[in-house]
């Protein structure tokens, strides 16, 4: 099964009953395997999960922390990206040229790569003291 074929499938276990707006993600991790995510959403907003935040628990609680590929489905009309937190997570476990796809339900790609989602990204660089 492919990635978007992965975020595809997870994407429909989503627990939506507020935003009805379901997200899938799939990621790879440095060994080949795939991990899924879908977001969770809760009443007492914001807190719920994201689709890539459970994508990425899903690999770290199997044992990996390097992501070497991201794809996230919504069904939307143009590709969505993930939001700000889910980049700086993702940004966490993939080198800034580890490939992305984002989907919509109706067969829309983009193309991009995590440095391009999030330019300047906070690392563990700029927590050293010189």
């Amino acid at each position: 099964m492919s990635l978007l074929e992965s975020a595809r499938a997870v994407r429909e276990n989503a627990y939506v009953p507020y935003s009805r707006f379901k997200v899938g993600a799939a990621i790879r991790g440095a060994s080949g395997a795939v991990h899924v995510g879908c977001n969770v959403e809760n009443v007492a907003y914001p807190e719920g999960t994201c689709a890539e935040a459970g994508a990425i628990a899903a690999m770290v609680a199997a044992g990996e922390t390097v992501i070497t590929e991201v794809c996230v489905i919504a069904d939307s009309p143009v590709p969505v990206t993930p939001c700000g937190g889910c980049r700086q997570k993702l940004a966490e476990f993939a080198a800034a040229d580890v490939p992305v796809t984002l989907a919509t339900t109706d067969g829309l790609t983009r193309r991009t790569t995590v440095g391009e989602m999030l330019p300047g990204a906070f690392d563990q660089a700029q927590m050293d003291r010189a």
